[in-house]
C-alpha cells in the first residue's frame, strides 16, 4: 500500500507530466528530484493503476490500416477516414476534408499543382482553408467542358482551388473526349491546349482520383460514355479511369480508340510527376482503386475505412 505522502507524490509527477505537458527535466526541476526518479514515479503511478494509458481504438485501427496499406502497395503515406455511422455524402465530405489538411501540409518547395476532376476532388477544393500561397499555380490535369456538373471540371477546381490558396491558374479550353482521334490531334497541337498540357507534365504534385465507367459514372451523366462505349470497355477489360484513361485489372491502360480521343496528362507521364496523391471514397470504386494501385500510379492515398478494409482483402 501506499502512503499518504508517496500517493500525493506520484499524483504531482503524473499530472505534471500527462495534464500539464511538462519534460521530465522540467518536473525534475519542479519536484527537486533526480530525472531518473521522476521516469520510475511515472513508471509507477502506471503499475499502481494511478495512471492509465490507453489508445483510442478508432484512431488506432485507421492507424493500422495505414500503415498495412503503404506496405502492401508501396505508398509514402496513406490516411485513411473513420466512416462509422456516416452516410456517403458525409463520407465523401470527410474524404475530401483529410485530403485538403493532407495537401496543405505538403506544399514545402511546391510551385505548381496538378489537379484532376470530380466528386471527390470537388470536396477537397471546398474543405481547404484559406491560405497565402501567391506562387503557387494550379493546372488542370484534363480537358472539360460544357454546362453539366461544371462544379467538377478540372479546369472548376484548377480555379477554386487557386481563389482558396490566393494563387494563380491555368484553363485547359477543351473536352476531356472529343468525337474522334483527328480531332484531339488538332486540338492538343493548338499553341494555348498545348501549353497546359506542357505544365500539367511539369507539376510538382498531382491531384488525383479515381472511377468506375460502370457505377456512379459521372462521365456517363457528362456524356462522354454512351452504351457502347461501356460495351467496348468491358470488352478490353477495362475496371476503371483516372483522369478519364481506362485502366484494366492489372493498372495497364487499356488498348481502344476511346482513350486516344483524351485530352489530358497521359498515364505514363503521371508516373514522373514528383508526389501524386489520390483521394478516393466508395466501395465502389474498389476494382478501379485496386488497379490504379497496381499500376502504381499514387505515391499517397487518402481513402475511407471500409473500402480501405476491402483493400487489405483484394489480392
Amino acid at each position: 500500500m501506499l502512503d499518504w505522502e508517496e500517493r500525493k507524490r506520484l499524483a504531482q509527477v503524473a499530472n505534471l507530466y500527462y495534464m500539464e505537458d511538462c519534460t521530465q527535466e522540467q518536473i525534475a526541476q519542479k519536484v527537486g528530484v533526480s530525472r531518473s526518479l521522476v521516469s520510475k514515479l511515472l513508471q509507477k503511478a502506471r503499475d499502481v493503476g494511478m495512471v492509465e494509458v490507453y489508445i483510442k481504438d478508432e484512431d488506432f485501427r485507421t492507424v493500422q490500416l495505414e500503415y498495412q496499406l503503404e506496405k502492401k502497395y508501396g505508398l509514402e503515406d496513406v490516411v485513411v477516414v473513420s466512416t462509422s455511422e456516416l452516410t456517403p455524402e458525409m463520407v465523401k465530405r470527410e474524404v475530401g476534408r483529410a485530403g485538403s489538411h493532407y495537401l496543405s501540409k505538403s506544399l514545402k518547395d511546391v510551385k505548381r499543382i496538378g489537379i484532376s476532376w470530380g466528386s471527390t476532388l470537388a470536396e477537397l477544393v471546398k474543405e481547404y482553408p484559406v491560405e497565402q500561397r501567391e506562387g503557387i499555380k494550379i493546372i488542370p490535369l484534363v480537358g472539360g467542358l460544357g454546362t453539366q456538373h461544371v462544379e467538377i471540371h478540372a479546369n472548376q477546381l484548377a480555379y477554386e482551388l487557386s481563389k482558396r490558396m490566393n494563387s494563380t491558374c491555368s484553363y485547359l479550353y477543351a473536352p476531356a473526349i472529343v468525337e474522334t482521334t483527328e480531332l484531339r490531334d488538332r486540338l492538343v497541337a493548338m499553341k494555348d491546349i498545348a501549353s497546359v498540357l506542357e505544365e500539367g507534365k511539369n507539376v510538382d504534385i498531382a491531384l488525383i482520383s479515381v472511377g468506375s465507367p460502370y457505377q456512379n459514372s459521372t462521365m456517363r451523366i457528362l456524356g462522354y460514355l454512351q452504351d457502347e462505349d461501356l460495351e467496348q470497355l468491358r470488352k478490353a477489360g477495362a475496371v476503371g479511369d483516372i483522369a478519364s484513361r481506362f485502366l484494366d485489372g492489372s493498372g495497364n491502360v487499356v488498348n481502344l480508340p476511346l482513350n486516344d480521343k483524351v485530352i489530358g496528362l497521359p498515364l505514363e507521364q503521371l508516373k514522373n510527376i514528383k508526389k501524386v496523391i489520390g483521394v478516393v471514397d466508395g466501395i465502389y470504386k474498389l476494382e478501379s482503386l485496386s488497379a490504379a494501385l497496381k499500376g502504381n500510379y499514387m505515391d499517397a492515398l487518402i481513402i475511407d475505412e471500409q473500402t480501405a478494409l476491402a483493400l487489405l482483402k483484394d489480392n
